[in-house]
């Protein structure tokens, strides 16, 4: 079906296989949200549009002496400025005379095949098996000449559909825009509704926080520079009924690694509002005669079954239609050991080699060279700019020491953290201007680092020419792309006074820039981001790299809930996830377990264990290996939530032909004399009988799904299990 346009009713009609999205040009040509969810069958939905005259609710000129119309009570897909409308806004902008007004009108309309572009920001993609169709409106506003472009495309059976903005300048004078949103979305009436957000700090990233909608603002956002760790660009609205099985669920992911803004509001008839886009402070961006400005892209996603199935179809998008890497799907992705927890900086060569000889008893495919292997980095208080070997550590060069580990057949990785500088360091005093700072005021330092103007276009050919040259020097694998510190002291030497609120979203653009050229250069190498952990764990990211490190924090218990609220729109496959010495008194099995729900690797001295725990490893390896293709490719189901109270937390990856699952279930909480409590699966065919861990049960799936697996009781603090499950 894709898309529609009804000329008699003036309607567009945007169609998934499971939902529908509905928009109208109405009244005076200002163009209405009339629907979004469950598919459609009735062509037009305008009659939902009901007018009255409102107190205090101003009526547009041209309506004359109609009462009864008025922007601030219509349910509207971009909206208007200084037009009456007092609910939050969708842009904000200062035109050549000073003037607050933006009174955009439907003015012309494209229905094209395949997926739209924007050259500026990443976007999903269209795969050649993909069915997609997208749409183009103009809102033009004709006093100031201002063009506001809404953007959709429809991806029919993955069922979602994205949308972006942008904006052009058709006067004859510099615009300006304070804020500017990639998405607004009128419902009808929200007064049933629940927002859904992911907050957290370091080390306790995605958090789910669930709140009934009131009469307020709810905010999400962050003004750190990045997506943070304290908020996540990605807000669910749902039903106060629904479950993780039942309930209709709407999703809003922002491909945008900066300051981002969602704002949901509840006004006085009951209506909710959704924006979303980039965080207006400290943002004003200067819009040329005939430039335009283009807005990050929000993927929705719609699913009457519940929260499991609107995360299925964001993992099952992203997977495929987000990051182009070979990694994604093509290539299996190694087992990994990093040096960071076994060696912090105080490593050589050496050491290095003996971890890897340690490690491949252990299953393990690639050894990543953490911090400290440049510049004189013996700390982290200096030498970040300088991309050079330090060869008082490995004393045999990069290219040696990656024989010696690619020579016991192993893969060899390296760590950077491009968009940083210190202070003392050959860069900083080359190029203080290069580093952010506000002339005439000391610098807030954070890790002792201060970050680099990203906007400049000399300091990201700077770093591509800098780690191009370590790639190109040996045989690299694996890179992990780290941030250590938020942004601050906001200020550009390359830009005048007046355009310093461009600075925060050009460090973006100019880091975006630097990645893609750094990574189309080197596509067959494995690329992970960090940031401080999960900084900025976001689908922009994401789209460069194929996995992302879920948080700094490897205690395997914290872990449960870390991962937990990730895959409430991020699949597995992208979860960096590792086995440390954190939480020394829990099992290595258990450690294993949690890692399984991610990448999997290792992040520990591998020279300290003993051969009985090298033995243990090399067998979890093995598992991780063996069930790869389910949890990189299957359907991935919450059992339990770690955020309730409970004596376990559960989760399940399944086929998505359901003849194989892997349940996992770790003992959280231990009662004396308990009662047996029972793990029940979920997404398996009812009627198909299973094997469960090799004969150990034999099971029906409607038996399993319902009446569920026992646990054992008596087994020691933090135990874990797993049960594999074939169809017979």
């Amino acid at each position: 079906m894709g898309i529609v346009y009804n000329e008699a009713n003036n309607t567009f009609s945007l169609h998934t296989r499971n939902s529908s999205y509905q928009m109208k040009i109405g009244n005076l040509d200002y163009l209405l949200h009339l629907y979004y969810g469950p598919t459609l069958h009735d062509a037009d939905l305008s009659y939902q549009i009901m007018q009255y005259d409102r107190g205090f609710s101003g009526n547009p000129y041209e309506s004359r002496n109609e009462r009864t119309f008025s922007l601030d009570a219509q349910p509207q897909e971009f909206s208007t400025q200084q037009q009456g409308d007092f609910r939050t806004a969708s842009i904000e902008v200062v035109n050549s005379d000073g003037s607050y007004s933006f009174g955009g009108k439907a003015a012309h309309y494209s229905i094209m095949e395949g997926k739209y572009r924007l050259e500026t920001l990443p976007t999903v993609f269209a795969n050649k098996e993909d069915t997609v169709q997208s749409l183009e409106i103009t809102l033009s506003d004709s006093i100031s000449g201002v063009d506001v472009i809404l953007l959709y495309s429809v991806f029919e059976e993955a069922d979602i559909i994205t949308r972006a903005v942008k904006v052009k300048n058709n006067g004859k004078a510099a615009i300006h825009l304070k804020k500017i949103m990639s998405l607004c979305m009128d419902f009808l009436n929200g007064s049933g509704m629940d927002l859904i957000s992911l907050p957290g700090r370091y080390g306790q990233e995605r958090q789910v926080e669930r709140q009934p909608m009131t009469h307020h603002i709810h905010t999400i956002s962050s003004v750190r520079g990045s997506s943070s760790h304290q908020q996540n660009p990605f807000i669910i609205l749902c039903d106060k009924n629904a479950t993780e099985d039942y309930g209709n669920c709407y999703g809003f992911s922002l491909i945008y690694s900066g300051n981002f803004l969602a704002e949901a509001e509840l006004d006085q008839y009951d209506q909710l509002r959704l924006v979303m886009g980039i965080h207006p402070k400290q943002f004003v961006y200067e819009v040329k005669p005939q430039e335009t400005f283009e807005c990050p892209e929000v993927v929705m996603a719609f699913s009457e079954q519940g929260l499991t199935g609107l995360s299925h179809l964001y993992h099952d998008f992203y997977r495929t239609n987000l990051c182009e890497s070979k990694f994604v799907t093509k290539v299996e992705r190694p087992v990994l050991i990093n040096s960071w927890e076994a060696a912090f900086m105080d490593f050589d060569d050496k050491k290095l080699v003996d971890i890897a000889k340690a490690a491949k008893n252990m299953g393990v495919e690639l050894l990543v060279m953490d911090d400290g292997w440049f510049g004189k980095r013996d700390d982290d208080n200096s030498s970040l700019g300088d991309w050079i070997v330090n060869e008082n550590k490995i004393k045999c060069g990069l290219h040696a020491l990656v024989e010696q580990i690619n020579d016991l057949g192993m893969k060899f990785g390296i760590w950077f953290e491009p968009e940083m500088v210190s202070e003392d360091s050959d860069l900083y005093r080359k190029h203080p201007e290069w580093a952010m700072q506000i002339p005439g005021r000391p610098a807030v330092r954070s890790r002792n680092q201060i970050a680099l103007d990203m906007g400049r276009e000399d300091v990201q050919d700077y770093l591509i020419e800098k780690v191009n040259a370590i790639l190109d020097a040996a045989n690299i694998y694996y890179v992990k792309w780290d941030i250590n510190r938020s942004i601050t002291d906001i200020w550009s030497n390359v830009l005048p006074s007046e355009r310093q609120g461009e600075v925060y979203h050009r460090y973006i653009l100019g880091l975006y820039r630097t990645m893609d050229a750094i990574i189309k250069t080197h596509p067959d190498i494995l690329f992970e981001g960090c940031s401080g952990g999960g900084g900025r764990f976001d689908a922009a990211m994401l789209h460069y790299y194929p996995q992302y490190w879920v948080s700094d924090n490897n205690h395997p218990i914290d872990r449960l809930k870390l991962h937990y609220g990730t895959s409430f729109v991020y699949p597995p496959s992208c979860m960096g996830a590792h086995i440390s010495d954190s939480g020394k008194l829990i099992p290595l099995k258990t450690k294993a377990v949690v890692a399984m729900g991610g990448t999997f690797g290792y992040e520990l001295d591998a020279t300290h264990l003993s051969r009985e725990e090298q033995e243990i490893c090399r067998k979890q390896s093995d598992l991780f290996r063996k069930y790869y293709h389910i949890i990189f490719k299957g359907d991935y189901y919450r059992l339990t939530n770690p955020f309730e109270t409970g004596n376990m937390t559960a989760w399940q990856h399944v086929t998505k032909n359901k003849k194989e699952s892997l349940l996992s279930v770790v003992v959280t909480n231990l009662t004396c004399n308990g009662p047996q409590e029972y793990v029940r699966a979920k997404g398996l065919h009812a009627d198909t009988m299973y094997s469960v861990n090799d004969g150990a049960y034999t099971l029906s799936g409607s038996a399993l799904m319902n009446a569920g697996l026992p646990i054992p009781r008596e087994v020691p603090e933090y135990s874990s299990f797993q049960f594999h499950m074939e169809a017979i």
